[in-house]
């Protein structure tokens, strides 16, 4: 059976912690690591035409600014030391939508920053990894 860790990834200190102390891992266990960028978007808001233009091309700045600034140094990072990466960015409720990753990439091990970037985390005792411990089907490790 091949390993594979998920990666939460933010562009933050925490998720650049959580991605050096799950990179270290992988490669002395031949590890997979999948990175897993989730923008906070919920399907369940009225707008008009010319908002959903607009957030649809916030949308898409979004995802091109997760890929150049975070992930993109990130592989290279992984892949000049020999490892094994793919890379994931999707929309959604952040707990959740790490779950269903790494559920559909049979994943063994969810890696993530204690404090991250997203602002309702910030607002919110619990966060994103709170959360993620709650409900995460296999075991979480949450780098300080």
């Amino acid at each position: 059976m091949t390993n594979t860790y998920l990666v939460a990834v933010d562009g933050s200190d925490g998720s650049r912690r959580a991605a050096k102390f799950a990179t270290e891992r992988a490669l002395a266990s031949n590890a997979k690591l999948v990175f897993a960028y989730v923008i906070e978007w919920s399907p369940y808001s009225f707008h008009t035409p010319d908002e959903l233009a607009e957030r649809h091309k916030r949308r898409e700045e979004e995802i091109e600014r997760a890929q150049s600034t975070v992930l993109e140094p990130m592989i290279k990072s992984v892949k000049d030391q020999g490892g094994d990466v793919e890379v994931v960015v999707r929309h959604g409720h952040p707990a959740q939508t790490l779950v269903e990753l790494a559920e559909n990439h049979s994943a063994t091990q969810i890696f993530i920053g204690r404090k991250g970037e997203s602002r309702v985390a910030s607002l919110l005792f619990g966060s994103v990894a709170g959360a993620l411990v709650q409900t995460s089907p296999i075991p979480v490790t949450v780098v300080p």
